[in-house]
């Protein structure tokens, strides 16, 4: 997963309210925000953590989560920066709804997990050097062979078509 290593202006962004559930439906939440940037990491730390081919991640600027039902369990790793990263998954079946590099503001939620997914139809693709070869990229996602230099970049992005 990436880290928010760039200042950009959010000042246009609007507030959203989002909700979803695990895949059992225990958890039950609602995410109020700033919709940033939608994507799709093909880095084998995604790949390991859905079991798929990728991970897709919805960024929220100043998120408030509000947990309508059940338990989440936290575990911590390290980043490849070295950065603290905070996965939060349902305690009973295991299904991973957010993450937040700890001291950020940005909130990564999993877009699967949302009531309309839709709504976080992904920008852009970052690591395709580690993306499995039958994946194919849409022509107007913007795509990064590893980590963006800049997570901007991302923002950007999001907000020409926003």
């Amino acid at each position: 997963m990436i880290e928010v290593n760039d200042p950009i202006d959010l000042s246009s962004l609007v507030m959203a309210k989002i909700s979803g559930q695990c895949q059992c439906g225990a958890v039950r939440f609602a995410v109020t925000g700033k919709p940033v940037t939608a994507f799709v990491c093909h880095c084998t730390e995604c790949q390991r953590q859905s079991g798929s081919a990728f991970g897709m991640a919805a960024w929220l600027e100043q998120a408030e989560l509000h947990l309508e039902r059940g338990q989440l369990k936290e575990w911590i790793r390290q980043t490849s920066s070295g950065k603290q990263m905070a996965c939060q998954f349902c305690a009973d079946c295991g299904s991973r709804l957010f993450h937040q590099v700890l001291g950020s503001s940005i909130l990564s939620v999993k877009p699967g997990s949302l009531d309309e997914p839709s709504q976080f139809s992904p920008v852009a693709h970052i690591w395709v050097a580690s993306k499995q070869d039958w994946v194919e990229i849409p022509p107007h996602c913007v795509q990064f062979e590893g980590n963006p230099e800049s997570m901007g970049a991302l923002m950007q992005a999001w907000q020409a078509v926003h």
